[in-house]
């Protein structure tokens, strides 16, 4: 078998979007295992994979996609009523009262507005490993910033907050919700928690290949670890956190911690969009019109304090239409590190899912244009 082969299917109309899925396999240096699915309104349209090890149900870990299912979560109670997005966390959580975070709402969590980023002492990649663990060390913490000032991303951190309210709200973990209300009846190949029986379908992730040179001339422009930029990437643990590692640990896979704990396949990140706006093989939406015009709003724009420009935020949800101008402004969704990116855009009915199991240098992706293009130039082609 070729390593860049393209393998897998598309819908007539969507030929294109394996023309330069096909492109991207072939740019890059070394064979990169991947695989890219697209919804069209709740139907599968596009189902590709290529690489020496992929095939469609492969698995590898998805990083800061995992917010996107953590926050459909959020949204599915809120939409029942039974979270509250704008009672202070402290009403059902009150240790988190502590150093001044008394007023501090859901909402502002969801939006990265809280000021909680990380703790003073950093964490260890043990302490990363599951949502209890670190909201134990972030109750007691005082926010790097003051509540209302601005905005900045909580890498490891913002979703083990809304975890552990969920958890005083209905008794179980966010896991758990996710696993009985969203995964199962779905049945979406993206967990939040993988079991020891799915470990064979498992590929670890790879770092990024580069030149002694690179690496040196691109550390130096990287932000300290005790920066605003490093506590919200986990760097000032001791020692600072190494992304492949962890992602790469069984008992973070086991966990499925809501920030960056998830594992799972590009159909599953595109079937977990699809259901939540569409629904999927006749089941109905898990999100109400209503539900979905509120969580894609926009919130925060203008300067994310952690990540800078790139920043831009719906409610849980980073802002896609921004990201992707030829998309819509309700477009909303959620990439992770290594190179999973997954979106939906309600007007033209997309739902995109992409992994890869390398990183890129420089944790640059452009294929993630590339492929969002090509998506919505055959979809609005139709």
């Amino acid at each position: 078998m070729n390593d860049r082969e393209v393998r897998g299917t598309v819908e007539d109309g969507f030929a294109g979007v394996r023309d330069v899925y096909a492109e991207v396999v072939a740019a890059h240096e070394a064979p990169v295992d991947s695989q890219l699915a697209v919804y069209l309104r709740g139907r599968p349209v596009v189902d590709l994979w290529a690489g020496p090890e992929a095939t469609g149900t492969t698995l590898t870990a998805v990083y800061s996609s995992t917010k996107g299912a953590a926050t459909v979560v959020a949204a599915l109670l809120a939409q029942e009523g039974v979270l509250d997005l704008d009672v202070p966390v402290a009403a059902h959580w009150p240790e988190f009262a502590a150093a001044g975070k008394s007023a501090i709402t859901v909402r502002d969590v969801l939006t990265h507005r809280s000021g909680l980023i990380g703790v003073d002492d950093g964490f260890t990649a043990e302490e990363l490993v599951d949502d209890a663990g670190i909201a134990r060390r972030l109750a007691p913490q005082r926010p790097f910033w003051r509540h209302g000032t601005g905005y900045g991303y909580g890498g490891f951190v913002t979703f083990a907050m809304l975890s552990e309210v969920v958890r005083r709200i209905t008794g179980q973990t966010l896991q758990q919700v996710y696993e009985e209300r969203v995964r199962i009846p779905y049945d979406l190949d993206l967990h939040l928690g993988l079991p020891e029986s799915e470990e064979p379908r498992f590929l670890p992730v790879r770092r990024w290949t580069a030149t002694p040179e690179q690496e040196a001339a691109f550390w130096r422009n990287v932000p300290g670890p005790y920066s605003i930029t490093g506590i919200g990437y986990g760097l000032d643990g001791t020692p600072p956190l190494d992304q492949v590692a962890f992602a790469n640990a069984r008992s973070v896979r086991a966990h499925g911690q809501a920030s960056a704990g998830g594992v799972g396949s590009a159909r599953g990140l595109a079937r977990l969009y699809a259901a939540a706006v569409w629904g999927v093989d006749g089941a109905p939406p898990l999100l109400s019109a209503e539900t979905v015009a509120e969580f894609s709003q926009l919130h925060c724009v203008g300067g994310d304090l952690v990540r800078g420009p790139d920043g831009a935020y719906a409610l849980g949800f980073q802002a896609k239409g921004l990201r992707y101008p030829f998309l819509s402004a309700k477009a909303f969704g959620h990439d992770g590190s290594a190179g999973s990116e997954s979106f939906a855009d309600p007007r033209s009915g997309i739902a995109f899912g992409y992994t890869r199991r390398s990183f890129g240098f420089g944790w640059s992706y452009p294929e993630h244009d590339r492929l969002a293009a090509a998506v919505h130039d055959a979809v609005t082609s139709r």
